[in-house]
């Protein structure tokens, strides 16, 4: 959709579709090189836009470069009163999917050989970002036009042509009014700002000065401002052009490890957190890098110094907001108010095309992967993996990247130290299994997901004992849902629409499917999850109290993904049809009304015209082979066979394009 499209949209209060949120903000990870290199993060950034970069492997000053200061050439520092810096030409060259970077001469700022980085990158769309510059005229106040069309939810303010001047920034209040802070500084907020803030435009000058000697609107000076929008149920954004996709607003600090749950209408991808009330640094989480659920892994930056990542147990994300999990005075002091601002996770919208929401991987003989970096075409949620020669099968999670699952026993979750498949330097580019994982001799073959609407959604929660419903955002009623409990001991249990609200199976054995009760302990209450929650009985399998859990939820999308069942004919050449136009690249079959195994097969190690190698994921066994599987566009093929075609028994599966 254009940028005019949805200004239209915007001023009209027409319908429609509207921006997705990953085409105006990313998170990418790289590692520096010291040359020219394309960071390919699929943003247009020839509408204009800012790129925040920060160095996560040590000590170094943030970088900010944007459309309008060169454009591209001056880098800031959000973390100094430094002035904007030249650069020079080729140091930040906006491209429609991305941005190219210079060298940074050794500074290690942005782009220095071997060293770590993240880029924030925010492009201008309106109810979103702007950013504009100005000259102070030395007037009481000069009304300074932006094409956000709404009331900024905070503002970022620089003086660029010279050193000795303070970031103010102006953040809104929902108890009311506006107030400033310092962004490169750690002290409390200033208080109330004096100012005035419009839909088209802000007035600097007169009243609005950090202090006495840093006016901003003093005459011949040059300035830079940050726009961010504030949602408040008046988005233009997804595919129905009515959501929300920026939070600015406040919350009360407790006190306590258990802190408060904040409500934001969607599931934050990136955070920045500061106490106005007391000193306490501006503190940044994202969930590229981390934000997880349990243990110290949340890897937090500073906006107002130098450091590099550490490991915290600061926040996690819940699918309509987040819940703070310290007390340290940064994020949660008893009776104190914090500000926030807070950007949506993506995609809005269900997935077009299969292969950038699902891919295999496979190293054994012939492997032309380096070691066990495998190159992949989106951003990964969720991986399994397991050795083809027989072991234990194992579920990674972005929303736990530290911590993995086994599927083929019913243990508690176990530490994943040293794996960086989701938060290592390249994690926006490839998978990487390295570091205390498979061995570069293992045969391996890895199945990763991205969430996306419809097609795979993964919740973590708390069970309370009670009947209940939980919030997700798979954007319709989940078909097939895993869920385990992680904090002891006990089996995964499956929803699958083939068995029903009063059935369950339990994927780490092969047993018979039981049999949800009414009364007492039971495990979906006896009611289908919806579009928006999903419900739970009271059993230990899904929801005892202060117990954690993590459930993985698969939906049906057309031409992507088919959760079904059907019924054995005991002949060959029984054609499945899920809707697909090439066929299938990964099928999971479980016969219902007895025992069975959960068998899976993918197109990487073969579903072709005779024999197939499948794995069994309730098992560590090594693969097999026979011809039980066959290719066809529609979806795939089951000859005669038990275990996937036996006459009068039906079979659930599972199947992606």
């Amino acid at each position: 959709m254009t940028a005019s499209k949805l200004v239209l949209n915007a001023a009209s209060g027409a319908g429609g579709a509207g921006l997705d949120v990953d085409e105006v903000f990313n998170i990418h990870l790289y590692t520096g090189s010291n040359s020219t290199q394309l960071i390919n993060n699929g943003i247009d950034l020839t509408e204009g836009g800012m790129s925040w970069i920060k160095r996560r492997s040590g000590a170094s000053d943030h970088s900010l470069f944007d459309s309008e200061r060169g454009p591209g050439r001056y880098r800031l520092e959000p973390n100094t009163t430094a002035a904007q810096e030249d650069q020079g030409a080729t140091t930040w060259n906006a491209q429609s999917s991305g941005f190219y970077l210079g060298g940074d001469g050794g500074t290690d700022t942005f782009n220095n050989s071997g060293s770590n980085y993240v880029a924030w990158t925010w492009r201008k769309a309106p109810k979103f970002f702007d950013v504009v510059t100005y000259t102070g005229n030395g007037s009481f106040s000069q009304a300074i036009s932006h094409s956000l069309g709404v009331t900024p939810g905070l503002v970022m303010i620089k003086r660029t042509d010279n050193t000795g001047w303070n970031w103010v920034v102006a953040h809104r209040r929902p108890s009311g009014g506006e107030y400033e802070s310092y962004l490169n500084s750690a002290s409390a907020s200033l208080g109330a700002s004096g100012h005035s803030f419009s839909s088209t435009s802000i007035v600097v000058g007169g009243n609005w000065t950090a202090d006495s000697q840093f006016p901003l609107n003093t005459n011949g000076y040059t300035y830079v401002v940050y726009l961010f929008a504030h949602n408040d149920g008046n988005g233009n954004f997804g595919p129905n052009g009515n959501e929300d996709i920026i939070k600015v607003g406040e919350y009360t600090g407790n006190g306590n490890t258990d802190g408060p749950e904040i409500n934001l209408g969607f599931e934050p991808q990136w955070l920045m957190v500061k106490n106005v009330d007391g000193s306490g640094n501006w503190e940044m989480l994202d969930v590229m890098r981390g934000m997880s659920h349990g243990g110290s892994y949340d890897r937090r930056l500073r906006v107002n110094n130098t450091a590099g990542e550490s490991d915290v147990d600061f926040a996690q994300p819940t699918p309509t907001g987040f819940k703070i999990t310290n007390n340290a005075n940064n994020m949660n002091t008893n009776s104190e108010v914090y500000m926030y601002m807070a950007i949506r996770r993506g995609p809005m919208s269900p997935p077009e095309d299969a292969t950038k929401v699902f891919v295999a991987n496979e190293r054994g003989t012939g492997d032309t992967y380096a070691g066990n970096h495998w190159p992949i075409a989106f951003v990964p949620d969720m991986n399994i993996n397991t050795r083809t020669t027989g072991t234990d099968t194992y579920l990674l999670s972005r929303l736990a990247p530290k911590k993995h699952l086994t599927i083929s026993d019913s243990g508690s979750e176990s530490n994943a130290t040293g794996n960086q498949i989701f938060t290592g330097a390249d994690a926006s580019t490839q998978l990487n299994l390295n570091d205390g994982w498979w061995s570069t001799t293992d045969d391996v073959i890895s199945w990763t997901w991205k969430r996306a609407p419809s097609y795979f959604d993964q919740v973590y929660y708390t069970g309370n004992g009670s009947n209940r419903t939980i919030n997700h955002n798979l954007d319709a009623a989940p078909e097939m849902m895993w869920i385990k409990r992680r904090s002891a001991s006990e089996n995964w249990t499956v929803y699958h629409s083939g068995g029903g609200n009063t059935k369950y199976f339990t994927l780490d054995d092969d047993r018979q499917e039981g049999t949800s009760s009414s009364s007492g302990t039971n495990i979906w209450n006896d009611t289908s999850p919806t579009s928006s929650v999903f419900s739970l009985g009271t059993h230990d399998r899904v929801n005892t109290t202060a117990q954690t859990y993590a459930a993985f939820l698969f939906g049906t999308t057309a031409g992507i993904s088919k959760v079904g069942s059907y019924t054995g004919t005991g002949a060959d050449d029984h054609v499945i049809d899920c809707g697909f136009t090439s066929g299938a690249r990964f099928v999971m079959i479980r016969i219902t009304g007895t025992t069975g195994e959960w068998m899976v097969w993918d197109s990487v190690r073969g579903i072709v015209t005779g024999a197939d190698p499948y794995l069994s994921l309730d098992t560590t066994g090594a693969e097999a082979s026979s011809d039980i599987l066959d290719p066809d566009n529609s979806g795939f093929i089951v000859n005669s066979n038990a275990l996937v075609n036996s006459n009068g028994y039906t079979y659930i599966f599972y199947a992606i394009a």
